[in-house]
């Protein structure tokens, strides 16, 4: 999402590229650009023009110091614009109540039914709460069986009767389920309804009132761009919610939903969808959005994920293994499994700083360890265990075994007994010891200097 946005914007600042100063001509040719820029991404035009006017005030009334110049002033401006555009702070989720409610809004097919999985999950594994999911579509056809296939995906219980088309029955049975087996959350899922249906829109209203949630949050696919703003206006008059979520983020959308939704609104957007899997949720953060839309990356969220899959009793049973040089392809199938629940691969690769662009253009698979696992998996138990007794035999069963060649065993192969050696190298010794190991290596490392 936003790389047309990224590029465009840096397009802008290169007006500024070798002014000596800041003035009134060059500003206000380079946000004409931006403006034109954040409206090509779907933006709303009143928003985009308050957004540069407000930038443009800024920077005139700014005196450049010498250390700094202006295409560099003008970045940091619009990123703090940018962020202030989306919500300034974070928005936490408010869990208040015993059990607390969060009421899921929005149109069909916007995407409630897997976020309330998401939430679910999130909740359950980052913040140890006992939720429940709550089935209130009572209209799509098997909407209920999505949801129990999404409960069972997250290990959450789903609370549903399928014989009752009441919504008020059904989420004050589920509430009274909830105290009974000692669940703090409830999610119901609710059925998608446009905003000019006035019965569906009572009824979700009259919901609400029975069941007094702490969080309604309105879900919007953000793949649907300035409609998305419009909706959200809609519901928002009728239900009057505390947050909003934008569905398929990684979807290929000119995200100018996100910039606007925040200001036409005046709710701040809590969640962000990134992928289909039940990880892929992210609590919005307005200023590491914008780091992002700028090309900056955002490497807080991506250490955040990497903590997210950490565990220290592994980490140091890795450690031991690695310094006997015990280090074996069932450790590194793990380290695979832990990278893979982090998240989309391209997404994750974005977030380094300065990587996002480089990639833009480039396919990569959320199927690319796939080759990997299969061979490693068509090993004996032995053999994963003693990597040292793969000989050419035992390579070429294991091709036949996992679908691949005997060039991509070797090689799967030769990458981990590199990748072995250099672990033990870097976990158990020294600088000096990796110096003198560099020293020991004929022509020094590829694109060094020799030693």
């Amino acid at each position: 999402m936003f790389e047309n946005l990224s590029d465009r914007l840096e397009r802008s600042f290169k007006i500024l590229k070798g002014e000596g100063k800041i003035t009134e001509i060059n500003v206000a040719e380079t946000l004409k650009d931006v403006r034109r820029a954040l409206l090509d991404a779907d933006v709303n035009y009143k928003v985009a023009k308050t957004f540069t006017d407000t930038v443009k005030q800024k920077a005139l009334g700014m005196n450049v110091l010498n250390a700094v110049k202006p295409g560099q002033l003008m970045v940091k401006l619009v990123h703090d614009e940018l962020a202030e555009l989306m919500g300034g702070e974070t928005a936490e989720l408010k869990l208040d109540g015993r059990p607390a409610i969060i009421l899921m809004s929005g149109l069909q097919g916007s995407g409630k039914t897997t976020f309330s999985g998401k939430l679910a999950n999130m909740l359950k594994n980052k913040q140890h709460k006992n939720p429940l999911l709550v089935a209130c579509d009572v209209y799509r056809p098997a909407a209920i069986e999505q949801l129990k296939v999404v409960g069972t995906q997250t290990g959450v219980p789903v609370y549903s009767e399928p014989d009752n088309k009441n919504v008020v029955e059904i989420a004050g049975n589920a509430i009274k389920e909830a105290k009974a087996k000692g669940h703090d959350v409830v999610i119901i899922d609710t059925a998608g309804r446009l905003a000019v249906d006035e019965e569906m829109m009572n009824e979700i209203e009259t919901l609400k009132n029975a069941v007094n949630p702490s969080e309604t949050l309105f879900v919007v696919d953000s793949m649907t761009g300035q409609d998305a703003v419009n909706t959200a206006k809609e519901f928002n008059d009728r239900l009057d919610f505390n947050g909003v979520v934008l569905t398929k983020l990684d979807g290929d959308t000119r995200g100018g939903a996100a910039l606007s939704i925040r200001t036409v609104v005046t709710k701040p957007i809590k969640f962000v969808g990134t992928g289909e899997k039940m990880e892929a949720i992210d609590v919005f953060h307005p200023s590491r959005m914008a780091d992002r839309i700028l090309g900056m990356g955002d490497i807080v969220s991506l250490v955040e994920r990497a903590q997210e899959q950490f565990d220290e009793e592994e980490a140091k049973r890795l450690q031991k293994k690695i310094q006997k040089n015990k280090f074996d392809f069932n450790d590194f199938l793990g380290q695979i499994q832990q990278i893979k629940k982090m998240g989309n691969l391209k997404d994750l690769a974005s977030m380094i700083p300065g990587v996002g662009k480089a990639i833009k253009d480039v396919d990569i698979d959320d199927d690319a360890f796939k080759g990997i696992e299969a061979i490693i998996l068509s090993m004996t138990p032995k053999e994963r265990t003693h990597p040292e007794i793969l000989n050419t035999s035992r390579r070429q069963r294991i091709a036949k075994g996992s679908g691949t060649n005997i060039q991509e065993v070797n090689r799967l192969i030769k990458q981990f007994d590199q990748t072995r050696k250099m672990m033990k190298l870097v976990t158990g010794s020294k600088m000096s010891q990796m110096m003198g190991a560099m020293k020991g290596m004929k022509g020094g490392l590829p694109g060094m200097p020799k030693l």
